[in-house]
């Protein structure tokens, strides 16, 4: 499911089979969990700081509107408040995945770049050639530019708000792709209007779908508004499809609990019947190094340390270098030809799909 469906308890209780949720993309807020869009996301972040800079929004709808830009009086007219990047300093906010890509693009752009983060453990900053903030507030003052890459939870929501933004150096800018709860908008909209910040740009909004017609936001000078969009390409819709589906797949295959990424009800799976009693070093390929291979349910028991027995049986299930008991009478046959009720490569493969 995408972040534009929302399941309240009403809508679960009438799914009578459901087992498995899985949430394509990032965070799970929508429902009562590695992205494949956090380049994308980097990327959307960059080209708003920039925007934001060199104003390109503004001068394209100023074209639009037939306005002249001929002479130099004009061009600044036009241009006007358009500020030169080299040398301005961007905070960021939430030093994860995205954070880092972002901080890695801005340096490129000739930002100097500084964090806050109070949950990356320390030296992470050296390896990446950045400056950490001790406190968001040390943040908020030394920053041209705050882009926030953080999640959101209970204690975090409405970071960026009246307070905060008093905090924040006059006639900084404002940049948000992560979550539309950590900014109070009416904060906002109020400082955009005061100046006390210069501009600002969201592509995640508290209330979704974003309409510019209702809400604080809706006179709000100097803002730029995307619609929940920052995380998109083909090429990462394609990967958050293919993701989702590994996902179910390993679920509904009783994988190992850890593998399970995306799972929002991961917890309730692992307290199934079938997950205490199964043994997924004998189950998994991917534990034990050897190739899986399926049989008749009750026509194989496995035993530790070579040993069989009936308690030893896995569904059926077995791992290639475990010993195994069968009740297939021996019989005298071509080498390389296979055994009785053992599938052939291809029937394998398509019982025992692999991971792309």
């Amino acid at each position: 499911m995408y972040h534009t469906i929302t399941l309240s308890r009403d809508d679960l209780d009438k799914f009578k089979g459901l087992r498995i949720i899985v949430r394509i993309g990032s965070g799970f807020d929508n429902v009562d969990i590695k992205a494949a869009a956090e380049l994308e996301t980097a990327d959307t972040s960059m080209c708003l700081i920039l925007n934001l800079y060199r104003r390109v929004t503004w001068m394209h709808q100023a074209m639009r509107e037939g306005t002249r830009a001929s002479s130099v009086e004009q061009i600044r007219e036009v241009a006007s408040g358009a500020a030169r990047i080299r040398g301005e300093t961007l905070g960021i906010i939430g030093l994860g995945r995205v954070g880092q890509a972002v901080a890695l693009r801005a340096k490129a752009f000739g930002f100097s770049v500084i964090f806050y983060d109070p949950y990356l453990p320390d030296g992470v900053e050296r390896s990446l050639g950045l400056q950490r903030m001790a406190t968001l507030q040390d943040l908020l003052i030394h920053s041209d530019c705050v882009s926030l890459h953080c999640s959101l939870n209970e204690h975090n929501h409405h970071l960026i708000n009246d307070f905060t933004i008093k905090q924040m150096r006059q006639g900084a800018f404002l940049v948000n792709t992560a979550r539309g709860g950590l900014v109070d908008e009416k904060a906002l909209s109020q400082a955009l209007k005061e100046g006390r910040i210069r501009g600002a740009a969201l592509d995640v909004h508290e209330t979704e779908p974003f309409s510019f017609s209702q809400g604080p936001l809706k006179d709000a000078p100097n803002l730029i508004c995307t619609p929940h969009t920052s995380w998109y390409s083909e090429q990462a819709s394609l990967e958050a499809r293919e993701e989702a589906a590994r996902e179910v797949r390993r679920a509904i295959t009783g994988r190992i609990p850890d593998s399970l990424k995306n799972c929002v009800n991961k917890e309730y799976l692992m307290a199934t019947p079938q997950w205490p009693g199964m043994d997924h070093g004998a189950v998994h390929s991917e534990l034990n190094g050897a190739s899986a291979y399926r049989f008749p349910t009750g026509l194989v028991g496995v035993t530790a340390g070579g040993l069989t027995g009936a308690g030893a049986a896995v569904e059926g299930i077995v791992a290639g270098n475990l010993a195994m008991a069968h009740g297939i009478a021996p019989v005298s046959r071509p080498p390389h030809t296979p055994s009785p009720g053992q599938p052939s490569k291809a029937e394998t493969d398509r019982d025992m799909p692999t991971d792309q």
